[in-house]
């Protein structure tokens, strides 16, 4: 459709329709997708529904107006706080997802510095780099310099390089419990003396582990200390519609005290609109999300939560001590949660090969690069269908030996090239391309692997060929 249609359809026919552009969606509800969906069961999905419905008209922009809607952010925000171990002075806002949650500390903390005199014209922040790419969205919308340090060999940061970076113009550190390639939890601990002796804001990426790792804690886990109880971390960032199995989009960011969170705030006095003032990035707040962040912490509650950590990881300790299992794959690090990610150990088996044949199974697979691997987040929808991914991973390394050629085909082929082809402004400024096609005018569709082409196939495609096309300009071959 390029127009609105001169006549409303019915509503059956309207919903009718939507179901069937259904068809090609990753299915989520049978436990085939690893990522994007937290799903726990039909009948919580149902109670969401209905809470989220309940508000779905209200707009948390003027708490005077919904005083329901801030009582929710309230209690969701002292929920979590009292969670992550803060005392009475922590406060926080809820936002629109894990993203938001990434962007606002670095507005704050620049803002924050400014306030003080402090960064110079172009402040830096200090991260590993495994550190969720909405850091680096931050860095580029708020003008702050990205400073990222390399790993240890357990994918964790490397301290000693951090600290060696830190200098006049750092405003902030920010590190991850865990992280979302493997799933490894920064030395909280060690960067947050660091952050106290050098008097610099810490910020803790929990989006993904928040809702997770003090569950693991309660139940018996080894946890290492990632929240406030360090005294150098000033804020945590934790996303109920990941591990809180709330509704998307939701997440929590807190502070240690209001001196941090008042850099936050947006205020405009002189609109003839009126008095403006705004918490967080958004001006309209849709009430449905967090109205059903709130339903979800106090429908499961800590009994329930614990309960899923136990069924998540003992989900875990089956894969990956499965994955471990199969001659030729490994686990990547020692993931400290239902979040990991494995590669290969021989040279004859491309693990990109291994996911277009579980794609081709029916599994929607995230693959990574740097080093190369396949990703996984267990939630408890995967307890049921652990031992038929065990089954078909294990089948589809063997074809990967049996057929060696397989690499250098479709996907596998594509996503090696692009993880490892060296010019990388080249492979950017492609994906630039192909987002101004999907985006555009013609809103040209991205297609999935049992489309005619994937996204990676004619990206993949592009770059070959001006690779080819520089190498034969040059000479070189």
């Amino acid at each position: 459709m390029i127009s609105i249609p001169s006549k409303g359809r019915p509503h059956d026919d309207i919903l009718e329709s939507m179901q069937l552009f259904r068809e090609n969606d990753a299915d989520h509800k049978n436990g085939r997708t690893w990522s994007l969906v937290y799903h726990l069961t039909p009948e919580h999905d149902a109670f969401l529904k209905t809470a989220h419905q309940l508000f779905f008209s209200e707009n948390a922009l003027n708490p005077m107006a919904f005083k329901s809607l801030k009582r929710f952010e309230h209690e969701v925000v002292r929920m979590t706080a009292r969670l992550l171990n803060g005392d009475e002075k922590v406060v926080g806002t809820m936002t629109s997802g894990g993203t938001e949650s990434c962007l606002l500390p670095v507005l704050c903390y620049r803002e924050r510095a400014r306030s003080r005199k402090l960064g110079g014209s172009l402040p830096e922040m200090i991260a590993p780099k495994t550190i969720h790419v909405a850091w680096e969205k931050a860095a580029r919308y708020f003008n702050v310099k990205m400073i990222r340090i390399p790993l240890k060999d357990d994918f964790t940061v490397n301290v000693d390089i951090l600290k060696k970076k830190i200098n006049r113009r750092t405003i902030l550190i920010v590190a991850s419990a865990p992280s979302y390639p493997h799933g490894v939890i920064d030395p909280i601990e060690e960067i947050g003396r660091i952050a106290v002796e050098r008097n610099i804001p810490f910020h803790v990426d929990a989006c993904l582990g928040g809702f997770f790792l003090p569950f693991m804690e309660k139940i018996g886990y080894r946890i290492p200390i990632f929240d406030f109880r360090c005294k150098g971390v000033t804020s945590i960032s934790a996303d109920v519609h990941k591990y809180g199995f709330g509704a998307k989009g939701a997440s929590v960011l807190v502070y240690r005290d209001m001196e941090y969170l008042k850099h936050q705030f947006f205020i405009h006095p002189d609109w003839p609109g009126g008095v403006f003032a705004s918490p967080a990035l958004l001006g309209t707040r849709p009430g449905g999300p967090i109205a059903a962040a709130w339903a979800a912490m106090n429908a499961l509650g800590m009994n329930g939560y614990c309960e899923m950590a136990e069924t998540i990881m003992e989900t875990t300790r089956k894969l990956t001590t499965g994955i471990n299992a199969i001659d030729g794959l490994k686990i990547l690090g020692k993931p400290a949660m239902g979040v990991f990610a494995y590669g290969s150990t021989d040279s004859g088996i491309s693990i990109f090969a291994v996911g277009d044949i579980m794609e081709d199974r029916g599994w929607h697979v995230d693959r990574l690069q740097r080093p190369d691997g396949l990703h996984a987040m267990v939630t408890p929808a995967h307890k049921s269908v652990a031992d038929q991914y065990l089954l078909d991973l294990r089948q589809a390394v063997e074809m990967v030996k049996s057929n060696p050629g397989l690499s250098s085909r479709g996907n596998a082929a594509l996503y090696g090239m692009i993880a490892h082809v060296p010019f990388r402004g080249l492979i950017k400024k492609e994906v630039k391309k192909m987002m101004e096609k999907m985006y555009g005018p013609e809103g040209e569709m991205p297609m999935g692997p049992k489309g005619k082409e994937s996204f990676a196939v004619r990206m993949g495609t592009r770059i070959f060929s001006r690779i080819l096309r520089w190498a034969s300009r040059t000479g070189c071959r």
